[in-house]
């Protein structure tokens, strides 16, 4: 589909309403601009949606992270522990062969 539009003094563009529902575009959504070989490009910016936390909302997710690292440091602690007890014996404590 073609169509002939017009660029204002203010550089803005409309697109007629076929070419819109042609393209699925709606009032506000966002498009990229680009300068090609064969002329201007038009397509869809991709946006994602920006989640705003609250002052609470960052307080569980804080309580998370502390969880997260104590659970951590535990499981270190844990690990750590059969290696402590599977060490030599210390000198002098061995039974000599043959007693």
């Amino acid at each position: 589909m073609r169509a002939t539009v017009t660029l204002t003094s203010r550089g803005v563009v409309t697109l007629p309403a076929k070419l819109r529902a042609a393209l699925g575009f709606k009032a506000d959504d966002a498009l990229i601009a680009e300068a090609t070989p064969e002329g201007l490009l038009l397509r869809p910016a991709v946006t994602l949606p920006v989640e705003m936390y609250t002052p609470q909302r960052e307080r569980e997710f804080d309580a998370a992270e502390a969880d997260l690292a104590a659970g951590l440091a535990l499981r270190d602690r844990v690990v750590a522990a059969p290696a402590r007890a599977s060490a030599p014996a210390a000198r002098g404590t061995r039974r000599k062969a043959g007693r």
